[in-house]
């Protein structure tokens, strides 16, 4: 395997299903870097106790407040560079993800380790429709940034990062909006893109399908981040043309 993979779970108030999959991920990878992002239903204690089980193998980063998840994955991302690790798989800590398809990653970083490669989802019909359109309407603006149609997918949190290449691009989005962000600016600095199919399943909120999603404040963050990518979206793109 090329260089050193480590996993990635950004995590605020997951305490139903955090240990599952922090212990899913280690049956598969041998280090994982966990941050909580000003838990306070018990995740904190969760994950600590989770450090005291596995001393070698988990990195704990506490934020003292909820900043939110684009700051938890950078935050988790310096982390993983400082430690010296050259990939690091991301996964949410609120179970939708299929682990079993983890070895897909780990064969796309093998072939390309200088690949952002991006989860595909492959929804079950307990999508919730107001997500379902939501994600249309974004892979639409997402395709005016990037200047062509056939765009991946920018809102599935099941995705492996160059570590080194990422964070070179500097301080983007503290919330939701920095998934969409990080995968058009890393299309404007010249990382590949890679799909990666998966299945997702949106759980129940008494199985822990907990969505930390504030309508009004994400959707306005949203489209402000979205106005500046659109605003800043020709000018990279000339650039893409004539470097």
């Amino acid at each position: 395997m090329s260089g050193k993979i480590c996993g990635l779970i950004p995590v605020y108030n997951n305490h139903m299903t955090v240990a599952r999959v922090v212990k899913a991920l280690l049956e598969q990878l041998d280090f994982v870097i966990v941050v909580d992002d000003g838990s306070n239903d018990g995740t904190e204690k969760i994950v600590e106790s989770l450090k005291q089980e596995y001393p070698e193998r988990i990195e704990i980063l506490h934020h003292p407040q909820n900043r939110g998840k684009g700051a938890a994955v950078q935050s988790g991302l310096h982390r993983a560079n400082a430690m010296g690790f050259s990939s690091a798989i991301q996964v949410d800590a609120d179970g939708q993800h299929n682990l079993l398809d983890l070895p897909k990653f780990l064969q796309g970083i093998e072939q390309d380790p200088s690949a952002l490669l991006l989860g595909a989802p492959i929804f079950d019909d307990d999508i919730p429709a107001i997500r379902k359109h939501g994600r249309k309407l974004t892979q639409i603006m997402i395709a005016l940034e990037m200047g062509f149609w056939d765009v991946p997918d920018a809102m599935c949190g099941f995705r492996a990062y160059p570590v080194v290449a990422i964070c070179r691009l500097g301080k983007m989005d503290p919330r939701m909006s920095f998934d969409p962000e990080v995968m058009i600016r890393a299309h404007w600095a010249g990382i590949p893109l890679q799909r990666i199919p998966t299945r997702v399943c949106y759980l129940a909120p008494e199985e822990g399908g907990i969505s930390h999603f504030k309508m009004i404040n994400d959707n306005v963050r949203h489209t402000w981040a979205h106005i500046r990518l659109l605003l800043q979206a020709p000018f990279r793109q000339l650039y893409r043309a004539v470097k």
